[in-house]
């Protein structure tokens, strides 16, 4: 592993720093400077421009619309694109590209890929993520919701929980037993679903933070078609842990780009509220700046896999697990170093409760609030620290599994 960049890299982050001098105004000083409508149109339309650059899947193969860069050169993007204060793509585009999209590049068949990928880099369809449900979080393979073919349609009866902008989607991909008789993690499959039909229900959760950006979802016989399901009926959960691997893995050399920004925000905010003298204080800063190197070396050694031509796998969990623990910690220092002001935020908050605060935003109390609750949540949701250590001891480690509980059988009681 070797975290410097030659002449070939060197030359290419010119020509995206070209690009990004070429598109951008000339006082341009990053997404945070914008609120509202104004952002949300700036975001929209920055995403038709990499769309149409070829920079929005810069890593999938140019024949369904991708860059066909390598990683090298994606990382290179996402850290010129940070310089710049700019998104490298839409709020969707977690869910549709980087989730659904490297999935159907993985498993899916010509037909599937020909047509939902070029519909997901269009912007036309919007994809949320059905997995967890009330009874399987953790043990996600104790999923309830049935599937049943009928003819050439599966009917799906159940439901799902915490399904991030459920509300704003319209397909979703959904794991589904399809066979109740088959062991729990051999009888799932990979669907694929239209959310505008009168058998889908979606009711918005209020997070701690006052947003509402998941949901439940309710199935009540919903339909997709037989061959809207990927990798094959039954084998699901395979095809579900190489999504989930691209959710906590691929992003490891891009993720220490944001919280080295985000980091940058929490040292000028040390020292606008007097703080940075204070040895505790910096102190703690020095364990996060080292906490972020670490996570950039992570990253490098991630990077270096891609470009061996390793997919993402049980590995994906030592990233999230770090990035998740971190983020806590970090966050809970601003929320100190802001001290009675966090209980009376004000501000520009976050454009999203998910990402730390946009580049160039000012340091208000709400940024760093709404940031400092959903770390809480960052720890849980695409997978909690304690499944990640389990998946990191026992399928990266080789240790043994964790010994389940014995269950002790009571005699019943005698009525009083």
């Amino acid at each position: 592993m070797n975290p410097t960049y030659g002449a070939e890299a060197t030359a290419y982050r010119e020509k995206v720093g070209a690009f990004l001098a070429e598109k951008l105004p000339a006082d341009w000083g990053g997404t945070g400077r914008l609120q509202g409508d104004e952002l949300d149109e700036f975001v929209a339309w920055w995403r038709s421009v990499l769309y149409e650059a070829g920079y929005l899947a810069p890593g999938w193969p140019v024949a369904y619309g991708g860059g066909g860069l390598s990683a090298l050169e994606q990382v290179i993007i996402a850290e010129e694109f940070a310089r710049a204060g700019v998104p490298t793509g839409g709020p969707n585009d977690v869910f549709g590209i980087q989730m659904l999209g490297n999935t159907l590049l993985l498993w899916g068949t010509e037909e599937q890929k020909l047509h939902h990928l070029p519909r997901v880099l269009a912007g036309e369809d919007r994809w949320c993520q059905g997995y967890s449900e009330p009874n399987a979080g953790s043990d996600l393979a104790s999923l309830a919701l049935r599937a049943e073919l009928d003819g050439d349609q599966w009917i799906l009866n159940g439901q799902k929980i915490w399904t991030s902008a459920g509300h704003l989607a319209d397909h979703i991909f959904t794991l589904a037993r399809t066979d109740p008789d088959a062991p729990k993690h051999k009888g799932i499959s990979f669907l694929l679903v239209d959310m505008r039909q009168p058998g889908i229900e979606v009711r918005p959760i209020r997070m701690i933070s006052g947003a509402s950006e998941f949901n439940e979802v309710f199935y009540t016989d919903a339909t997709c078609q037989r061959g809207d399901v990927v990798g094959g009926v039954n084998n699901g959960w395979a095809v579900a842990m190489s999504l989930l691997g691209f959710e906590r893995g691929e992003a490891a050399a891009t993720v220490p780009i944001r919280f080295q920004a985000e980091l940058d925000r929490l040292f000028l905010l040390a020292r606008e509220r007097g703080r940075d003298t204070d040895p505790l204080i910096r102190q703690r800063l020095a364990w996060c700046y080292s906490k972020v190197q670490v996570m950039r070396f992570l990253g490098m050694r991630t990077l270096t896999r891609f470009l061996a031509g390793h997919h993402p796998g049980p590995d994906g969990a030592i990233t999230k697990l770090y990035w998740s623990e971190y983020h806590r910690v970090v966050t809970e220092l601003a929320v100190d170093l802001l001290g009675a002001a966090a209980l009376v935020p004000t501000g520009r908050s976050p454009s999203s409760a998910f990402q730390t605060d946009d580049a160039g935003a000012p340091n208000s109390s709400a940024s760093w609030v709404d940031t400092f609750l959903n770390a809480r949540a960052g720890t849980i949701y695409a997978g909690s620290s304690q499944v990640q250590r389990n998946i990191i001891g026992e399928m990266v480690l080789g240790l043994p599994k964790e010994p389940q509980a014995p269950m002790v059988m009571k005699e019943p009681q005698a009525p009083a």
